[in-house]
């Protein structure tokens, strides 16, 4: 989060509580909203997913007295992206705060005497120093949103377009069965006296802003096990392997990645869980193929039915073959459309199968087969499909 973010943010509003609410009526205000939008309750929802994090966020701040002082502070000094001078100073003048936060140094209003901007002898730093340099999503009380996971599956070509239910086996991180993501054997965590139960340390960042990095002795979770858990050798987190049966949705394409809201690993504290995301392989078929949502096939036809017309019965994939006509004269490599015959659409529609015509020419001849192939070339002669050939490679 920035610091601009957060200045500009209404926790009260979040809450739906005034300003001056006492320290119960925001507790009060959060566990309604929280429980009211918490993810458990509201699978699938990332409207209320997002939500719960807002409300997490806003209590975060203020149902902390320290933090939610200064959070005033800083929203009276900059109560409408304006710049309010201390007493002494006149007026009142504006200034983008992307000058102030994100800019380069010198840019914008100058400082007031002493280096404390608009008058305040502190400076920007001492008003900020102690509300920023601490994450909501690090502290030990915060919730924190699980892990995304990968994982690959491989589909036969007909499961890949009718769609398919396949279990998949994954490993993620949980919290540890054995000691109850405690991380002590006992259950009894002592806090972390290096970030004192915040997860988190500073460390100047220049310009009177501290940064925070994750504590490197708690790892970020602001407890320390007494006696470490043997299983999760303290960490409080281990792994947990589940089989879950996936709906792979008809009409997937080969290599396309699938995302599952919620499937991931687990969140911790309450968090969310992240997300699941399902990258799919899909086999070749001996004689279909794919174009966006229609099938194709090549169909061989013989010489007589190709010049002559007639019906072939052509298969379909999952289905009862059709039947198509072809004209007199049908060249090879011309493509016949077979509606709905096709891949399952997005809204449930199919695609259709287009049927590429390929003459078949026999290989061995029989003596009949051979004497009314003579006898057709003698009757055909004169006739030379390649003499167009010659005049447009002349480029005439």
């Amino acid at each position: 989060m920035s610091t601009k973010d957060f200045i500009e943010k209404d926790y009260y509003k979040v809450l739906g509580v005034p300003r001056d609410a006492t320290e119960a009526e925001i507790k009060k205000a959060y566990r309604k909203l929280a429980r009211e939008n918490h993810p458990d309750a509201n699978k699938g929802d990332a409207r209320a997913e997002d939500r719960f994090k807002d409300v997490s966020e806003a209590y975060d701040v203020l149902g902390d007295a320290k933090r939610r002082k200064e959070y005033d502070e800083a929203r009276a000094l900059f109560g409408n992206g304006g710049f309010r001078p201390g007493p002494g100073a006149g007026g009142q003048f504006n200034f983008d705060l992307g000058d102030l936060f994100g800019g380069p140094q010198g840019t914008g209003p100058g400082p007031g005497p002493g280096g404390a901007a608009g008058g305040f002898g502190g400076g920007i730093g001492d008003v900020f120093g102690g509300l920023f340099n601490r994450g909501g999503a690090g502290t030990r009380t915060s919730p924190r949103r699980g892990q995304d996971i990968e994982s690959e599956v491989t589909l036969s070509f007909t499961e890949a377009v009718s769609g398919a239910t396949v279990p998949l086996r994954m490993s993620s991180s949980a919290a540890c069965k054995a000691c109850s993501g405690t991380g002590d054997k006992n259950g009894t965590p002592r806090v972390c006296p290096t970030c004192v139960g915040t997860g988190q340390v500073s460390r100047g960042g220049g310009g009177g802003f501290s940064l925070t990095d994750p504590c490197v002795d708690c790892k970020g979770r602001g407890l320390i096990a007494q006696d470490p858990c043997s299983v999760c050798r303290g960490s409080g987190r281990a792994t947990s392997s589940r089989t879950m049966q996936v709906r792979i949705p008809a009409g997937v394409d080969d290599g396309q990645r699938i995302r599952l809201r919620g499937k991931g690993a687990p969140g911790e504290r309450g968090g969310p869980n992240g997300d699941l995301y399902v990258v799919v392989h899909v086999d070749e078929h001996p004689i279909f193929g794919r174009r966006g949502d229609n099938l194709t096939i090549s169909v061989p036809v013989t010489f007589p039915e190709a010049a002559l017309g007639g019906e072939i019965k052509v298969p379909t994939l999952g289905g009862p073959p059709v039947t198509l006509k072809l004209p007199p004269g049908t060249p090879a490599g011309r493509t016949m459309r077979a509606r709905g015959k096709g891949a399952v659409r997005k809204d449930g529609s199919r695609g259709d199968l287009l049927v590429t015509i390929e003459i078949a020419v026999p290989r061995d001849l029989g003596d009949r087969a051979r004497n009314a192939l003579e006898e057709y070339r003698a009757a055909a002669e004169g006739e030379d499909p390649r003499a167009g050939l010659f005049e447009a490679a002349k480029g005439e």
